[in-house]
């Protein structure tokens, strides 16, 4: 099982959107996709839940977790969602930052444009994989 890493800072929005999209959306059994992040929050922003649920995928249950050195160098893809300053462990030569705003603090239409984009991107990604 090859693993996909996304992180943000809290892993409370972005990187929790972007694997819970990615194993909705990815039918390849070699891949699996976690998340992380480098300050985690206490809890799933509420924006998030919401604009997920809109999608048909609940991510309430889903706990904040922290990135840890065994991730980065297990996963084999990692992606960052605009925080690769602050991500001294993820290895360059597998990491990508996809620069996204975090939405935390704003509107449920600013999850959902986040979300939007997230989705593009990861199903990009499932493409470019098999």
């Amino acid at each position: 099982m090859k693993l996909i890493l996304f992180v943000c800072t809290e892993n409370s929005a972005r990187s929790q959107m972007a694997e819970a999209l990615f194993n909705f959306h990815n039918k390849n059994p070699q891949y699996k996709a976690i998340s992380a992040g480098t300050s985690p929050a206490k809890a799933i922003k509420q924006g998030a839940v919401e604009a997920m649920k809109e999608k048909g995928i609940d991510i309430s249950r889903k706990q904040p977790k922290a990135l840890t050195q065994d991730m980065a160098r297990t996963a084999s893809r990692i992606y960052t969602m605009g925080c690769s300053e602050g991500c001294p462990m993820t290895p360059p030569e597998k990491t990508e930052d996809w620069a996204l705003e975090d939405p935390g603090g704003k509107s449920i239409a600013k999850f959902r444009e986040v979300l939007d984009d997230i989705e593009k991107r990861v199903k990009k990604l499932i493409l470019e994989l098999q």
